[in-house]
């Protein structure tokens, strides 16, 4: 196979398809088809070069990849989750970046925004998000306070009048060098967990790119410094108070992250399938070797158990019943399948896995970024524990 060519076909073992509507197959087919044409052929050059490629983020406005789920009068797409779940698959198979970037915006920002605020702040923030005119970034993980967001100490004081002054840090925040607003949760005089609006022209905020990444070196990843910051009140989301907010917004961004890891999967699964049946040793291609297929089957079993898990999942979120633990299983279990995928991948291609002229070990550690945001493994392991224990390990 060229190397540079962009021929995936996605794996649907159990014609899963048949349980898609027939705009479903639509959607899918105009992201893979973005995907094919703007990312592929670029992508490994700008993560060489750990460079963010800027010109995506109006493209993704433009393809509708920005708050799908979120209603048209705001400029969003109004269609259902799984619509959602299959553009980030899309994407991932991509770049983890690249539906880091997306999931950020509409997950993240805009659906905060929308579920959180009020009309003023729906009207003034969402069209532009949803254009890709403005990105907008997530402010909750803070240098000392990951897994355990409820002690930040980023916070805001009431300055008596129609302002509050803003301090703190956040770090790890996709997105951050190149937005225009963040979404950042803090703590006000009250001790309460608060979202507020902050925008980038605003005195005292700045966002230090972070440098040195092994993992999404594609995406633009920064800090959050607040030096006090004064930021109108108006720009505080009114209707939610406490570690509830930014941990629905964590639920629709995870979700996300259960169809897109596997995008990545059925990526290596597609080019390690391919690849096998053209490399030939021992007088034959390797894809007739007992181990080889060994790993194959698996992969392609792994994939298709995740795919009907994810479908499910879509269902259960279009239908309003799905639990934040049900969220937290699925990704967990999309990170562990693509992730082993990735390495069983790396193998069958032996040392041209390694090579920036396959997108295996990119996407494996793009992954090993995905298996620890938005919650580690070891995390959503224990969601799962406490749920179906009624007992609470964190504690």
């Amino acid at each position: 196979m060229a190397a540079k060519t962009d021929n995936f076909q996605s794996p649907d073992y159990f014609n899963v398809d048949d349980l898609l509507t027939e705009e479903h197959k639509l959607i899918r087919e105009s992201v893979r088809n973005y995907v094919k044409k703007d990312i592929s052929p670029i992508i490994e050059d700008y993560a060489q070069r750990a460079e963010f490629p800027t010109q995506i983020i109006k493209q993704l406005g433009e393809l509708g990849c920005f708050g799908p789920t979120v209603p048209e009068q705001y400029g969003g797409g109004g269609l259902d989750y799984i619509s959602y779940g299959l553009m980030m698959q899309e994407l991932e198979r991509g770049d983890s970046g690249v539906r880091s970037t997306a999931s950020v915006q509409g997950s993240l920002v805009m659906f905060p925004i929308y579920q959180y605020g009020n009309e003023a702040q729906r009207n003034k923030y969402l069209s532009k998000l949803a254009s890709g005119e403005w990105l907008g970034c997530f402010g909750l993980t803070e240098p000392n306070h990951g897994s355990d967001p409820a002690g930040m100490l980023t916070n805001f004081k009431d300055n008596g009048d129609d302002t509050v002054t803003l301090n703190g840090a956040k770090m790890w925040i996709s997105n951050a060098p190149f937005a225009e607003i963040a979404v950042v949760w803090a703590k006000d005089d009250s001790g309460d967990i608060r979202g507020i609006i902050v925008e980038r022209q605003m005195k005292g905020f700045s966002t230090p790119t972070t440098h040195g990444k092994w993992s999404l070196r594609a995406s633009a990843t920064g800090e959050l410094v607040f030096d006090n910051v004064i930021v109108p009140k108006e720009n505080i989301l009114p209707n939610i108070k406490g570690l509830k907010g930014p941990l629905g917004c964590l639920t629709k961004a995870r979700f996300g992250i259960a169809w897109g890891a596997i995008g990545a999967a059925m990526d290596c699964y597609h080019i390690a399938l391919e690849y096998s049946k053209e490399r030939v040793q021992f007088g034959r291609p390797i894809a007739g070797f007992q181990l080889q297929q060994k790993k194959l089957a698996e992969m392609v079993t792994e994939i298709t158990k995740a795919q009907l898990l994810n479908w499910r999942l879509g269902t259960l979120m279009n239908e309003g019943k799905v639990t934040p633990a049900q969220v937290s299983m699925a990704k967990r279990n999309a990170c562990e399948v693509a992730t082993n995928i990735c390495r069983d991948a790396r193998q069958i291609l032996g040392g041209m896995g390694i090579t920036g002229e396959y997108p295996i070990m990119r996407h494996m550690m793009n992954l090993e970024s995905v298996i620890t945001y938005e919650g580690t493994h070891d995390i959503h392991l224990l969601i799962t524990g406490m749920d179906i224990t009624g007992l609470n390990a964190f504690k």
